[in-house]
């Protein structure tokens, strides 16, 4: 599995390398956002380890534009605390964020659980295509169809929508999807959810404020219609 670590801090990157080098990752490496964007584009990366304030161009805005050619799983470095920025973070197609100074071992683990769950698809019995409805999932592809037409999911947007709509029906509390999905403490808070969940409406309903596939019970969380 290939990674790219995006930061300017050039200790700080040398010292990540070493460690997802031990770990049997290959690394790709850049200090810059053009430098990132161009690596994320010419380079078979299967993960973005991405600060948030960077030279030339800013990790939100190369979070962005990566969204716009590729669904490669992306993980925001933050020294800021805001809860603000870390959900805009998410809101510009990030699948998780981390605030400085952190656990590199906390990394790791989000490094492995992110890339786990975005090859469960093939490795998971064999699955490849599942259909609920109006919404049909492509675990090769990692993108739904609905209603006939594609629509490009983030790595979290997939795995949130493929709990939700397999288990039609069933209400998730936002802190057990959390949990499930995220797979580990979130250190975040349930807004976390509620963005994936905005955002996967704004993308598969004709009117998100009148969703008809992802439903919520009030004061208990969210569920995928049934059939």
């Amino acid at each position: 599995m290939k990674i790219l670590i995006v930061d300017d801090e050039k200790l700080l990157v040398k010292g990540i390398k070493f460690n997802f080098e031990q770990e049997g990752f290959q690394v790709e490496t850049a200090y810059d956002g053009e430098e990132a964007l161009k690596l994320a584009r010419d380079k078979s990366i299967d993960l973005i380890i991405l600060d948030l304030m960077l030279p030339k161009i800013d990790g939100l805005t190369v979070c962005q534009k990566v969204r716009e050619f590729s669904r490669v799983p992306i993980i925001m470095l933050t020294a800021k605390t805001e809860d603000m920025d870390k959900i805009l973070g998410l809101e510009y197609g990030a699948d998780d964020y981390l605030t400085k100074p952190f656990n590199i071992l906390e990394l790791k683990a989000r490094v492995k659980a992110i890339l786990r769950r975005s090859q469960s698809a093939t490795d998971d019995g064999g699955k490849s295509f599942v259909s609920v409805g109006e919404v049909e999932l492509d675990y090769n592809l990692r993108k739904i169809k609905v209603d006939g037409k594609w629509v490009e999911l983030t790595a979290k947007e997939f795995d949130l929508i493929d709990l939700l709509a397999c288990n039609a029906g069933k209400v998730y509390s936002r802190e057990h999807l959390l949990d499930i999905v995220w797979g580990y403490d979130y250190p975040g808070d349930i807004r976390t959810v509620d963005v994936h969940v905005r955002r996967l409406r704004e993308k598969i309903e004709v009117d998100a404020s009148e969703p008809k596939y992802i439903l919520t019970k009030w004061g208990v969380g969210y569920y995928f219609k049934e059939n």
